[in-house]
């Protein structure tokens, strides 16, 4: 009898774990990130996971280093491990396409988030108005520096929807406001590529009067070449609202920042991924707001 009662006890806990087991696969969800080397895909991973936890979801983030090769392998990767939807944050809006179709192909729902993709089908894409914000960003220079300023923008990486957009916006205001543009050069979203291309540019450019950057990172590198140049009367404006920024923008270093809210993109994006699997429809684009941060 006591054999088979212990027999039983471990069918019990056998069959328990087996469930456990699959309620664990129902329950995952992935990030794929374009890099963990940016404090803004930083904020959204954090702000992701804190929104999946609370929600009941196993969230696996795979960080694809900025390289397309990287995505297409994570992507693959978790086609076979059991998850249910990928939130994708693309290194390259032509290049994730691939890793889309494949996803596709095994029937796992895809959700973009930042950027969005060319090829391959997306269930929604969440993100800011990137062409607004550019358009913001131009709009605050010339209420500054009036019409015909000199300007340098430092471009994000060629072929991020993102970098593309946020120079769209920004050259359309450019062209109203008869800016002077010297100089439009990519340094990829990084802050020691801005620092860099920033001090070439400055040997070039010494009259210039404001730099647009596309992201944070680059905004600051630009700064550090500015200070490092003795130029404090440059007006530099920053793109994505990161921590590093806002604390620029307070301390009266930059003198705006486009924030964007990345914790609301990873959190609406867990959000989105939860009504998807439950079977609710979900608009195929949903916009986070923007926000002109300026010294107050």
């Amino acid at each position: 009898m006591k054999v088979k009662k212990l027999v039983t006890i471990l069918s019990a806990v056998a069959l328990s774990m087996t469930v456990s087991v699959n309620a664990l696969a129902k329950d995952t969800i992935a990030l794929v990130i374009s890099t963990l080397n940016n404090p803004f895909f930083v904020t959204m991973k954090d702000s992701a996971q804190k929104e999946a936890d609370k929600l009941g979801y196993n969230l696996i983030v795979l960080d694809s280093q900025d390289n397309p090769a990287k995505e297409l392998a994570n992507v693959q990767d978790l086609t076979v491990r059991g998850t249910k939807l990928m939130l994708i944050n693309p290194t390259d809006s032509d290049a994730v396409g691939n890793a889309i179709i494949m996803a596709n192909n095994a029937k796992i729902p895809v959700i973009t988030l930042d950027r969005i993709a060319n090829k391959g089908t997306v269930v929604s894409h969440i993100a800011s108005d990137n062409r607004l914000g550019g358009k913001i960003a131009g709009d605050f220079i010339a209420e500054k520096l009036g019409n015909e300023a000199k300007i340098i923008q430092l471009e994000g990486i060629a072929g991020t929807s993102a970098a593309r957009e946020r120079g769209e916006g920004f050259n359309k205001v450019a062209q109203e406001h008869k800016f002077n543009v010297l100089a439009s050069q990519p340094a990829d979203f990084d802050r020691t590529k801005g620092l860099n291309v920033m001090q070439n540019l400055l040997t070039a450019h010494p009259a210039v009067q404001a730099v647009f950057a596309q992201n944070d990172e680059m905004a600051l590198g630009a700064l550090r070449a500015l200070q490092t140049a003795g130029k404090s009367d440059v007006l530099v404006v920053g793109f994505d609202g990161t921590g590093d920024g806002i604390k620029a923008v307070q301390r009266g270093k930059l003198g705006a920042t486009i924030a964007q809210r990345p914790d609301q993109i990873g959190i609406v994006g867990v959000q989105t991924a939860n009504k998807v699997l439950r079977g609710e429809k979900v608009e195929a684009v949903i916009p986070v707001e923007l926000e002109l941060v300026i010294k107050k």
